[in-house]
């Protein structure tokens, strides 16, 4: 049985998009594309090197597939590990329309995505990892498929963009498994899912 993990970067106003470059997406006529690039010093590079190193299959959005598909195969350095593993391990694609993908080792997830997945993680022997695709790894949330999430939280505010918990999101508990701060001030910090929220509610002591 494989775990889904999912790797996703995002502001501290909880935005996800486009966070590699101007054009990498502008919907809603978004302006800020390219806020992570400034933040990715060695501990970063490090950070992904090490999630890089631990796939057995990808599962990705169909935007991030786009834009993945458009770069990677382009890089043929044995040594550039990211490369290789995008390159040559199992890659799905979840999306409606997509129905011949270019990119070596790809197959498209068209039907019931919670049945799909479930499948996919049964036979995935490792990590399914997927990277970015904000509007798949809510869907994952909200059907309960993802494992464990690596949150990176960048020090920058835009104060508008697509958010990755929005207003309807489905009450999750996440159990904090580890953690770490680049030297940038790139928050790095990585939960496994708990299942319902818990509830409580402060009292005053009677003596106060």
């Amino acid at each position: 049985m494989g775990k889904l993990v999912s790797t996703i970067f995002v502001t501290l106003d909880g935005v996800y998009q486009a966070p590699g470059g101007p054009q990498e997406d502008t919907r809603g006529g978004f302006e800020h594309g390219g806020w992570s690039f400034v933040y990715g010093d060695d501990d970063f590079g490090r950070f992904v090197t090490e999630v890089f190193e631990r796939p057995a299959a990808f599962l990705l959005g169909r935007r991030t597939y786009d834009i993945f598909s458009s770069y990677w195969p382009k890089v043929t350095d044995p040594d550039n590990l990211i490369a290789a593993r995008l390159n040559t391990l199992p890659k799905f694609v979840a999306s409606a329309t997509l129905t011949d993908p270019g990119w070596a080792h790809t197959s498209v997830l068209g039907g019931d995505l919670a049945k799909e997945v479930t499948a996919l993680k049964e036979r995935t022997d490792g990590e399914l990892q997927v990277h970015g695709s904000g509007a798949l790894v809510q869907s994952l949330l909200a059907l309960d498929l993802v494992d464990t999430l690596h949150l990176a939280t960048f020090p920058v505010v835009l104060g508008s963009g697509l958010r990755l918990f929005k207003e309807g999101a489905r009450p999750t508990k996440f159990r904090h498994t580890d953690g770490r701060v680049t030297s940038g001030g790139v928050s790095i910090q990585t939960y496994d899912l708990a299942g319902r929220p818990d509830y409580g509610e402060y009292t005053l002591p009677e003596n106060a």
